[in-house]
């Protein structure tokens, strides 16, 4: 490790980084989409249990959430 190297050892942009982007694309697609399923059950949740509240009410304002979630985070398309 601590040995002496030449320093045209390491050439800026050679790496083969298809992995790490892998990894890095589905823990955005993780947290984004989790979050949003926390989001979505939590505002059930409430809804659900607040005083006058329903399950019916809560259960659209979720699947209302999810589907505008959804939508909203998807990828644009590449040109």
């Amino acid at each position: 490790m601590a040995d002496p190297h030449a320093h045209d050892d390491y050439v800026r942009g050679s790496m083969e980084i298809r992995e790490q982007q892998s990894t890095y694309d589905l823990f955005m697609g993780m947290a984004k989409y989790g979050s949003l399923a926390i989001a979505s059950v939590l505002a059930f949740l409430t809804i659900w249990f607040m005083p006058n509240g329903s399950f019916v009410g809560g259960f659209l304002v979720m699947v209302v959430m999810m589907a505008a979630g959804i939508a909203f985070l998807r990828k644009p398309k590449a040109h």
